[in-house]
């Protein structure tokens, strides 16, 4: 059975997080000033590590990295874009 799991975009430049194997990522969005994501996933399978990356606008980001989204903080004051590395 597949359910919805959230997890936190962490305060790092890049991170990362143990998720179940084939999850799908469905949206980045902030909850309460703090930025999460959300992925369906089948909660019995294997964990996997998964890795990110967090850039603020104008910043490098790697070739390969596939976009995720982008959060504001701050009223908008700050922007980053996440990607899955």
């Amino acid at each position: 059975m597949q359910r919805i799991f959230k997890f936190p975009v962490l305060d790092q430049d890049r991170f990362q997080l143990e998720i179940p194997e084939g999850a799908e990522f469905l949206s980045l969005q902030t909850q309460s000033g703090t930025p999460q994501m959300w992925f369906k996933v089948d909660e019995h399978a294997a964990k996997q590590r998964r890795r990110f990356l967090v850039a603020g606008t104008g910043h490098y980001v790697v070739p390969s990295a596939h976009f995720l989204g982008t959060f504001q903080l701050d009223d908008g004051a700050r922007v980053f874009h996440v990607f899955e590395v």
